[in-house]
């Protein structure tokens, strides 16, 4: 490893302070500041098949990384100069869109000024497989996490365009590993099963940035982030004014890690009463102890009549995820035993979890099919306004509340016209 005083590295330009640099950093001690290219070293210990399925077996399935290693992987890697590992510190994981590493121009003052680890994986651009791309980026956080002391509650993770989008579906599959999502110019949806929205819900925040001109500004300023804040995520979008499809400057990135700062003493605090949302900092549960530990969440949580549809979910998820464990077994029988039961009060929080879903859902497409849209998707607002018309239908359907049914009765002729071509 090439050790440059940190001193020396930190002042002038940043393209100054990268030619300082050299070689491959690896080992466990490393020095603060900047470092271009670090080795990862071991696997990671998080659960890499789960954000692309929904099951996670106790092995990939053969040919899933297509000869991949772990111990080869690199990344860019910057170490704030106050570390130490007295304490923990936040983290900032970016995901670029090509192969090389990207985001830290524009991260870097943040990272200094707020005492931020950054680091950015080589060889995980949108032509990477999705298998390897997930791995990659679990093999940095993770190996992140085995050399300093890191917050779990201040974990984020990051992405350009279609690295944000990635972001998007590691975080909302594995809510307990981070503290926010950073996605820069594009978006994503929660996952289907209820006890993950809800955890995402409960832990998650979601920093949304574009920009004033990116092609994807509708997408992310009136589809997606609305749908997320309307079904209760903790969510906020930023729109750089004069900015096109690109990561916007520092001030606009301090702002939105300041922003998913503030919620790190109510992750705090849920993880107090549920302890099974925020990961161990050494993230050593395997498949059988994380099942375990959820059903003993799960089976607390339905002593509480007012969570009994929490609990379910819970159970459901287990039953699904690691159907040949025992504890999947154990989960089935009770969810047996209670969907034999009258009490239908579970019930009603299933459907009206299902009616919010919706409603945020169609209130989004709605919004993105009304709006302008950028030239290479503008083909798309018939098919848009047409699946906005089939969700409202749904939702007059339904019946049961009278504020949406006006609202979709409301909006039917709207969308009717784009169809109509009027």
């Amino acid at each position: 490893m090439c050790r440059v005083p940190f001193m020396c590295r930190v002042h002038g330009p940043l393209a100054a302070m990268l030619t300082l640099i050299c070689g491959l950093a690896s080992g466990q001690e490393l020095a603060v500041g900047y470092h271009k290219q670090v080795v990862v070293t071991a696997k990671t210990r998080i659960d890499s098949i789960y954000p692309l399925a929904n099951q996670s077996p106790a092995s990939p399935p053969n040919g899933w990384l297509g000869g991949y290693q772990s111990t080869v992987q690199r990344y860019e890697l910057f170490l704030p100069p106050r570390y130490n590992a007295q304490r923990a510190w936040p983290v900032v994981v970016f995901i670029s869109p090509g192969n090389q590493p990207s985001g830290f121009s524009s991260f870097h003052k943040a990272c200094m000024s707020l005492g931020i680890i950054f680091a950015s994986p080589y060889d995980a651009g949108n032509n990477c497989p999705g298998p390897r791309r997930v791995r990659i980026v679990l093999d940095v956080l993770d190996d992140v996490r085995r050399r300093f002391n890191t917050d779990v509650d201040r974990t984020y993770l990051g992405g350009f365009s279609g690295g944000g989008r990635i972001a998007c579906q590691v975080a909302f599959a594995l809510p307990e590993y981070f503290g926010g999502v950073i996605p820069v110019c594009a978006a994503g949806d929660l996952r289907e099963e209820s006890w993950l929205r809800r955890r995402c819900i409960d832990r998650l925040s979601v920093a949304l940035l574009t920009g004033e001109r990116d092609f994807n500004r509708g997408e992310v300023e009136r589809f997606r982030g609305p749908i997320l804040k309307d079904v209760g995520v903790r969510a906020r979008i930023w729109v750089q004014a004069g900015m096109g499809h690109s990561v916007p400057g520092d001030a606009t990135v301090m702002q939105a890690i300041k922003w998913l700062n503030d919620g790190a003493t109510d992750r705090s605090q849920l993880a107090k009463r549920s302890p099974t949302t925020r990961a161990a900092a050494d993230a050593s549960d395997n498949r059988a102890d994380q099942a375990r530990r959820l059903l003993a969440d799960a089976e607390k949580l339905i002593l509480d009549k007012s969570r009994t549809y929490d609990a379910l979910m819970l159970m459901k998820g287990i039953t699904v995820r690691w159907p040949d464990l025992p504890q999947a077994k154990r989960a089935t029988r009770t969810l047996l035993e209670y969907d034999a039961q009258a009490d239908s009060r579970w019930r009603e929080d299933d459907i009206a979890e299902q009616r919010r879903f919706l409603l945020a859902r169609v209130r989004g497409l709605d919004g993105y099919a009304s709006g302008p849209l950028a030239k290479q998707y503008e083909a798309q607002r018939v098919d848009m306004a047409r699946a906005a018309i089939n969700l409202w239908g749904q939702v007059i359907l339904d019946g049961q509340d009278a504020k949406a049914v006006a609202e979709a009765k409301e909006r039917l002729p709207e969308l009717k016209k784009i169809v109509d071509g009027r």
